[in-house]
């Protein structure tokens, strides 16, 4: 099987039925495009599509974690914090395509003070995509987190009513005035969202395009931060642990347990 680029988004060409999905390894191994029945879902642009955040998720206060008696640096790209982690800013090498899949890696490194690999596949069908990403080491163990930053369309076009979010939450992680969570888990509250919500039972959001499209975004993981603050799109991501992770949940990656998550997008049409 051989890759394909097509002429709107650069990149690796996945095919299933009807649904076509665009993998750009060199812009941070983000999907460029999803496509289902020529429709597009997601907002275009080098900085939009759905972007892995990997080794840390959502912003991490001041750029600083601690790992034992260790505190570490990391770059302010969203001042006064460090936001969605490196992996989406370096270009992936490709491990093995084919017509409906494909794989990625590529090696931490500076500005990340750890060694380690990630490695990202992307399972399409006709009716549904599965994401995995998966972090390990051969060296130290190392505290991280990771997940999905999808940029979902608000309106498909053709005269159709925005999208609806339908979720379920045990709790919203409170925000506060610094964007970061409290530490006090509080009832869900309604939007507009920039925050994270605890689904113990896995992550399970709907997005309805009235008369259009249906899509559920799942996950083993726990963690969601919703966004719809914005006229574009709206965001659903699925990740390992709460914004600022790194400090108030860490997930430690060693040689013998890799850090490893999942999600998929399943759909349905409505006409």
């Amino acid at each position: 099987m051989t890759t394909e680029e097509t002429t709107e988004t650069k990149g690796v060409r996945l095919t299933a039925g009807d649904a076509e999905l665009t993998v750009s390894p060199e812009n941070g191994c983000r999907i460029g495009s999803l496509r289902i029945g020529g429709t597009e879902l997601l907002r275009q642009g080098p900085r939009y599509g759905s972007f892995p955040m990997v080794p840390w998720c959502g912003r991490t206060g001041l750029g600083r974690f601690r790992d034992g008696g260790r505190t570490h640096q990391l770059p302010v790209n969203s001042p006064p914090h460090a936001i969605h982690g490196t992996g989406r800013n370096v270009a992936w090498s490709p491990a093995g395509a084919g017509r409906s899949s494909a794989a990625f890696t590529y090696d931490l490194a500076d500005p990340w003070p750890y060694e380690g690999r990630v490695t990202q596949t992307f399972e399409l069908t006709p009716d549904s995509l599965t994401v995995t990403m998966s972090v390990e080491t051969e060296g130290d163990s190392f505290p991280a987190q990771a997940g999905w930053h999808p940029w979902f369309l608000r309106n498909l076009g053709e005269g159709g009513a925005d999208v609806e979010i339908a979720f379920e939450a045990a709790w919203q992680e409170e925000r506060g005035e610094d964007h970061l969570p409290t530490g006090r888990r509080v009832a869900p509250r309604p939007g507009p969202w920039d925050d994270c919500f605890g689904m113990p039972e896995g992550v399970d959001v709907t997005l309805t395009w009235p008369g259009r499209l249906e899509l559920r975004v799942t996950s083993r993981t726990e963690w969601v931060v919703v966004y719809d603050e914005q006229a574009e799109a709206v965001c659903v991501e699925p990740q390992s642990g709460p914004p600022n992770g790194l400090n108030s949940l860490p997930r430690l990656v060693t040689p013998i347990d890799p850090l490893e998550i999942s999600m998929t997008w399943s759909w349905r049409t409505l006409t």
